[in-house]
């Protein structure tokens, strides 16, 4: 009986150890941040939601998107469905050669979404930046299933690399 005992209470020792161990790591990899240090101030500007819905709020774009950075970007998230050529072709999703600017759904003979037909307006940072967050929030029944680029800086870069297409 007594050997029984000492390796259930060994498995509980051995238990704990392993969690509180885990637990240190896990701090040590992440961690919070701390109320004395600075914070940066984010706009945020609302955008249309399912109604009686608490508006998603899209955090601002932050300055100084980089073109290389959002190249490389773009040809990891994007490329799969989008080209970037002049004179490219449509694939899943239509050519986004000088697509800052242009107006939404411009493109003849792409199947775009009746949702998106109907936004009407042009491709300019903000609109870009709404979409490329989240692009089932910023226009309903799209039919880009993508979930879209939450990180700002990444967001910021790959618009930047779509303005350089001209």
């Amino acid at each position: 009986m007594s050997l029984e005992f000492n390796k259930i209470a060994g498995a509980v020792l051995a238990a704990s150890l392993g969690a509180m161990i885990i637990g240190k790591v896990a701090g040590a990899l992440v961690h919070p941040s701390f109320p004395d240090k600075p914070h940066i101030a984010v706009q945020e500007a609302a955008i249309e939601t399912k109604p009686g819905a608490a508006p998603a709020l899209v955090p601002a774009l932050p300055p100084g998107g980089d073109v290389a950075a959002g190249k490389v970007a773009f040809d990891r998230k994007c490329l799969t469905c989008h080209t970037p050529d002049k004179g490219g072709a449509n694939k899943v999703g239509p050519n986004l050669f000088a697509i800052h600017g242009a107006k939404k759904a411009h493109i003849a003979g792409f199947a775009y979404s009746t949702s998106l037909q109907g936004k009407g307006g042009e491709w300019d940072d903000a609109t870009l930046n709404e979409f490329l967050w989240k692009p089932a929030a910023f226009i309903k029944q799209t039919k880009m299933a993508f979930a879209g680029l939450s990180n700002d800086k990444e967001r910021a870069d790959v618009i930047a690399y779509l303005k350089s297409l001209k």
